[in-house]
């Protein structure tokens, strides 16, 4: 399932790291590794569109996992 949310870019310190979308609506995706390190940057806004990945499983366990295919960056903190 393709999806596009707005939300904030989140880095959070569960076993080796993850990183976080969390929407404006206060749900969290983990954001799948492999992501353009553009778009990973703590407290950064941005629009992503991506796939929902139910095939995956995380260590890290903190939302659905999404794989990113493209972002645009709202604003910076």
């Amino acid at each position: 399932m393709s999806i596009t949310v707005t939300g904030t870019v989140e880095r959070r310190d569960i076993g080796t790291g993850a990183w976080a979308l969390v929407t404006d609506e206060g749900k969290t995706y983990e954001i799948l590794r492999g992501a353009d390190k553009n778009l990973l940057k703590q407290g950064q806004k941005a629009k992503v569109t991506g796939q929902v990945r139910e095939d995956v499983m995380t260590v890290a366990m903190i939302g659905p996992v999404l794989e990113v295919k493209s972002f645009d960056v709202i604003s910076s903190d």
